[in-house]
């Protein structure tokens, strides 16, 4: 249920307020692509500024757009447990397929506060929950050994792996059941990840080029290598251009660029470096995008 190419959904603004018709044309634009499925309300999306009334509305509204197509992933973590349960509970009630819980940040868990955390929130909430691992944004790492204890709980069904490790991420593969999904967190390296038994990626380039991810995707799972390689490597110069700065800047700057939505971003997150917006225009007109 949960494979291929899942993009990290922007949240579409205007005049600082969401711009939900633009989030159903998003929807529909990446069912007609093949997106297998949705996953708004993560660093993508913004959630670390939407109020809890706009992210419990942007879940909803992503589960109405889609109705039933394809599942919708909906980003519910948090640092504190007790409000990745409410968002999650949320999420569950509205219809959500699965929760993206992100490791809790700022406030440095050990490796015991991790197993607690997200054990309180499978615990609480009977939903498939999926862990998030990105430390260079959260200030700490979740161990294999710690994957393998969170993997024996019913409810955790795999991870978006982003550490950038391969090394960390095979060991997860080799050390978890068979059935504990390895998702790519990073565009980089889906091809390698699917290679060594991931099962897909939860994608930032896919907002603009939902399709070629897809067929990436699904070309190695048909064992087709050297379309999957071919599309690895014509895609990798747009990948590096998305993270050029902080993501969600360069891929909504893109979508502007591309008449896709208002690349209206909130504070802190603000307008590209001249020089970094030459990068990736650039980066669009070789993928001719614009």
């Amino acid at each position: 249920m949960f494979k291929g190419s899942m993009v990290a959904l922007v949240t579409p603004f205007k005049n600082g307020k969401i711009d939900e018709k633009m989030l159903g044309k998003l929807v529909e634009f990446h069912i007609k692509n093949g997106t297998s499925a949705l996953v708004p309300c993560g660093t993508t999306g913004e959630s670390a500024t939407l109020s809890y009334d706009e992210h419990d509305r942007v879940i909803e509204l992503t589960i109405q757009f889609a109705k039933g197509r394809i599942p919708v992933i909906a980003g519910t973590g948090s640092n504190s447990t007790e409000e990745a349960i409410t968002l999650t509970k949320h999420a569950k009630k509205a219809g959500a397929d699965a929760s993206l819980q992100v490791s809790p940040y700022y406030n440095r868990p050990t490796q015991k506060g991790l197993h607690l955390h997200f054990k309180a929130i499978a615990e609480a909430v009977d939903i498939p929950i999926i862990l998030y691992n990105i430390a260079s944004r959260t200030g700490v790492n979740i161990e294999p050994e710690t994957f393998v204890k969170l993997a024996q709980i019913k409810n955790i069904i795999g991870v978006k792996e982003a550490s950038g490790s391969l090394e960390q991420m095979a060991r997860i593969r080799e050390l978890c059941p068979k059935d504990f999904l390895l998702i790519s967190g990073d565009d980089a390296l889906t091809l390698p990840v699917l290679s060594i038994g991931g099962v897909g990626i939860i994608s930032v380039v896919a907002n603009i080029i939902p399709h070629d991810v897809a067929d990436m995707c699904s070309s190695f799972e048909k064992c087709a290598i050297k379309k999957a390689q071919d599309l690895h490597y014509k895609m990798l110069g747009l990948v590096k251009a998305m993270f050029i700065e902080t993501n969600p800047i360069p891929v909504k700057t893109a979508m502007g660029l591309m008449k896709m939505i208002d690349p209206e971003m909130r504070l802190p997150l603000c307008e590209m470096l001249s020089e970094n917006k030459e990068k990736l225009v650039k980066a669009l007109e070789n993928y001719k995008l614009i």
